[in-house]
């Protein structure tokens, strides 16, 4: 199958070691990029290149003989996806929908323009420019550019807070009154084909903006999960995607749905499907790159997520823990194989599934304590 296809990644991370797994099932040739040597993909593949991700001369040579290429992080060189293209490349999401979304200001302000909606948010240059704006606080800061994990979010509840706030541009954001924090994956092929996850409830770890652990799915009320769907196929036809894209929402205390952010990748909301659903996040973000049909995205079994931090308990004796988390039934651990781990650091992924969410979440409980 597509046996002369030649595939590329821009990212060596846990998600395109992922996204390798699901191309073996294909039958596929992969290649990556990554500037790391050590990152988890360089163990995965033999066509792995070291190059930085960002400069367009590494991403112009990388992609030189390969047919198709796509992402696993947002932070890539589009001058060298655009001239990729000319010259006769297939770069999916392609880099309009890339650079959209690499500025979290121009992607708010682009859903604004399709009327899709949004938590209302200003740019900011800086710390000076944040004190003319002393009325707007509490508010939620982010960096424009390159934040992930939690990296470049924090709440500035008075002026008082401004001294620690980013220098880099942002976004200033109003603080939500959020009961809900969920997530949508969608997939869309070149023929407008459109496909989606059942919503998950995200639930954040306060002090660090991190995702702590995803249910599936989300218990969400009547109505509301068809609404949040149906957003996330809009901003997908909005944006023209073809790949996968992570919808991330808001509900509010009285029921309305704003959109957050934006992923247009394989993202941690839906690691889940490997083992819950029919087709995997990783496998249908490769149908829709390759003009392949669409896979069926039925979830089997309600599952639980949770995310695996590097902590001084695991680094005491990661193989006790690790034996013991994989003697709970039901439950699959990912451990990604990073190196140079330091505390906070995503090393990992546990996705527990069973017959009851009751079950599934007293399973959940053991892990952590496992874990910690």
């Amino acid at each position: 199958m597509r046996d002369n296809l030649k595939i590329g990644i821009l990212g060596g991370g846990q998600l395109g070691g992922m996204l390798l797994r699901h191309a073996i099932d294909l039958g596929l040739s992969v290649s990556v990029l990554d500037k790391d040597a050590n990152a988890p993909c360089a163990r995965y593949t033999s066509s792995f290149t070291c190059g930085d991700q960002k400069s367009y001369d590494d991403v112009v040579a990388f992609g030189k003989d390969l047919d198709v290429i796509t992402i696993e992080m947002e932070a890539v060189n589009i001058d060298a996806l655009r001239e990729l293209e000319k010259q006769g490349k297939k770069v999916f999401p392609t880099p309009d929908t890339i650079q959209v979304i690499q500025d979290k200001y121009v992607q708010k302000q682009f859903l604004i323009s399709h009327n899709i909606p949004v938590v209302p948010g200003i740019a900011v240059e800086g710390k000076s420019d944040l004190h003319k704006h002393e009325n707007k606080l509490p508010g939620c800061l982010k960096k424009r550019r390159d934040g992930y994990d939690g990296y470049g979010v924090m709440v500035l509840k008075t002026s008082a807070d401004i001294e620690k706030a980013f220098e880099q541009p942002s976004v200033l954001e109003e603080l939500v009154d959020i009961k809900h924090e969920i997530a949508v994956i969608v997939g869309r092929n070149e023929q407008g084909a459109v496909k989606c996850y059942d919503p998950v409830m995200m639930v954040f770890a306060e002090d660090k903006f991190i995702l702590e652990s995803q249910v599936a799915p989300a218990q969400l009320e009547d109505g509301l999960a068809k609404e949040a769907i149906a957003i996330a196929e809009k901003v997908a036809d909005a944006l023209k995607l073809v790949g996968i894209l992570a919808v991330e929402m808001f509900v509010t205390k009285d029921n309305k749905i704003l959109v957050n952010e934006m992923a247009p990748r394989p993202h941690n909301s839906g690691h889940h499907t490997i083992e819950a659903s029919t087709t995997s996040q990783y496998e249908q973000l490769l149908r829709a790159i390759l003009g392949l049909p669409l896979g069926d995205t039925t979830l089997h079994l309600p599952s639980l997520m949770l995310n695996i931090l590097w902590n001084d308990a695991l680094a005491a004796n990661t193989e006790e823990r690790f034996n013991a988390l994989l003697d709970v039934a039901g439950a699959h651990l990912h451990w990604y194989g990073k190196k140079g781990n330091k505390p906070g650091r995503k090393v990992g992924h546990v996705t527990v599934t069973g017959s009851t969410m009751q079950e599934i979440l007293a399973k959940a409980e053991t892990i952590r304590k496992i874990l910690n």
